[in-house]
């Protein structure tokens, strides 16, 4: 058999192959930079957590801060307190006003729940699939044996001592989310220039525009679950009062939190308070209650969600079903609920510096100051000891916050005075 020579000038690899391989190891490059990444934030998860929930309420709160500079003409730093409180006392009120009926309720879904197990144990014993009790009965004292034996015990003492290193965090975390957010709201735009001027010159409008409409996109998607989480508890919660008033309020706080996962949120929280129906009611009263939780997600998704984000947030179902598992697995219950937001503000990101503008009517007007080199000191002939000051173009006081805003376009340069000093 005789092997074809390879022709003069002719690569020895097929182009194909070269081009595979030359993927290939980017890929991998890109995959070790995400894992890096990745790995960087679960370790600082007790910071990074805690900013990331400031940004949130931060966006939340800010139409409210500017609500208040704008009608009651008050200081941006008294306009943010006000907010802030305003923001803790409708908690703390909720809280205290609804914490004895929450308490209570939940102790009757516990109950609930161990009386549905019960049910769900007699039918496997005598239902189509013929589990005997006896074998059921094993598997529960093998369940018992596995939390009352030593190796039981000690990992319910390892787990009773992490629980209270959790509490220490939670306590860390929430002083942290509060400091963060009083500055973002404050100076939000003062920091987004510090953290943009960190760039390289070329990049840093480029990158400005990038984040104006990520914020954007990320005020559309807390908004709008703010609001679905509000219609999904108060439909859930009123449609469950009919057959179990004693949970309404529970199942109601439950869907509400549930619903900050998208789609799979939703869809747990329904199924839950289903079956809390059918052990309380029976089988009709849960199809009843089924029909009212499909009815209830599907004007969430087919009216409220389309018409209030529209096309800030153009994620497809597929992907924030995707988005939200990625995140489970990487990050357990904090991934599944930061998953959506982080995409959709990546994909709106991501979409500008490709070229595809999806908010086109914000235009580039609104500049940061950006720092420019001044010619050499040999060049211009004159001493070190040159003062500097800073020149702006005409025009109004920029907004020092807000880097969404439509102001005239300004750019801060630095000049020399040309006084020997």
């Amino acid at each position: 058999m005789s092997v074809e020579p390879v022709r003069p000038g002719a690569h020895p690899v097929p182009g194909s192959v070269r081009a595979a391989a030359a993927w290939s190891w980017r890929l991998l490059l890109i995959g070790l930079l995400v894992a890096a990444v990745l790995w960087l934030l679960s370790q600082l998860k007790t910071i990074v957590v805690p900013v990331a929930v400031a940004v949130l309420l931060a966006v939340l709160l800010r139409p409210l801060r500017d609500t208040l500079e704008r009608w009651l003409r008050l200081r941006r730093g008294l306009a943010t307190a006000v907010s802030m409180l305003g923001f803790l006392a409708v908690v703390v009120a909720l809280v205290a006003l609804a914490g004895r009926q929450i308490v209570a309720g939940f102790t009757d879904l516990a109950d609930q729940a161990v009386a549905g197990f019960d049910e769900v144990r007699a039918w496997l014993a005598s239902g189509p699939l013929d589990i005997g009790t006896d074998q059921l009965n094993g598997y529960w004292e093998q369940i018992s044996d596995a939390l009352t034996d030593a190796g039981g015990t000690s990992t319910i003492v390892t787990g009773a001592l992490g629980a209270a290193t959790t509490v220490g965090h939670v306590l860390v975390g929430a002083l942290i989310a509060l400091f963060c957010t009083v500055f973002f709201l404050i100076d939000g735009r003062g920091i987004w220039t510090w953290l943009v001027n960190l760039l390289p010159m070329g990049a840093r409008e480029k990158v400005h525009q990038a984040g104006r409409r990520g914020i954007v996109t990320l005020s559309a998607y807390v908004r709008t679950q703010v609001l679905v989480a509000l219609v999904d508890a108060a439909g859930i919660g009123i449609g469950s009062a009919f057959f179990v008033p004693a949970l309404a309020l529970p199942l109601g706080i439950l869907v509400f939190v549930g619903s900050f996962v998208p789609i799979v949120g939703a869809i747990v929280t329904g199924v839950i308070a289903c079956v809390v129906v059918l052990v309380a009611q029976g089988w009709v009263a849960a199809l009843i209650m089924l029909a009212i939780v499909l009815l209830v997600q599907q004007i969430e998704g087919h009216v409220l969600q389309p018409f209030l984000m529209g096309h800030a947030v153009s994620l497809h179902p597929v992907a924030v079903v995707l988005v939200v598992a990625a995140g489970s697995l990487a990050a357990g219950i904090i991934g599944a609920l930061f998953s959506v937001p982080l995409a959709a503000v990546l994909n709106t990101v991501m979409l500008y510096l490709h070229g595809t503008d999806k908010f086109p009517a914000l235009g580039t007007d609104d500049h940061l100051p950006l720092l420019r080199r001044r010619p050499s000191l040999p060049a211009l002939g004159l001493s070190q000891r040159t003062g500097l000051r800073w020149v702006r173009a005409e025009g109004p006081e920029p907004d020092a916050d807000d880097p969404t805003g439509d102001v005239d376009a300004r750019e801060a340069t630095r000049r020399d005075d040309g006084d020997d000093r």
